[in-house]
């Protein structure tokens, strides 16, 4: 999976950076949107909970997908704006397992 960014514009109004990208993944399937979350903040250099990726369309027929995200400068400023919808799918599932292990010996 390589991701180009193509548009990056600074909102100032609510303290973030709104990055379009495309997705090319040639071979694989439709990248998950946590993989392309951590791509991004590789890419940008930001903190993982200062991100959201916001919406990732696939082109029909194609190995390509357009998407768009949104890095905020502080986790606060993206507990205060995004809904809880937004950050619940940006959010990494908690490991259940090991809880889970532990419990049976």
């Amino acid at each position: 999976m390589e991701i180009e960014i193509f548009n990056e514009k600074e909102n100032k109004l609510f303290n973030r950076i709104e990055v379009k990208f495309y997705i090319e993944y040639e071979g694989e399937a439709t990248p998950n949107l946590l993989d392309v979350k951590s791509k991004l903040v590789a890419l940008l250099n930001c903190k993982k909970d200062c991100i959201v990726v916001d919406t990732i369309d696939a082109h029909y027929g194609e190995p390509k997908a357009t998407g768009y995200a949104k890095v905020y400068e502080t986790p606060a400023d993206l507990a205060y704006i995004e809904t809880e919808s937004v950050t619940a799918k940006n959010t990494e599932p908690e490991v259940e397992e090991e809880a889970d292990e532990e419990a049976e010996e």
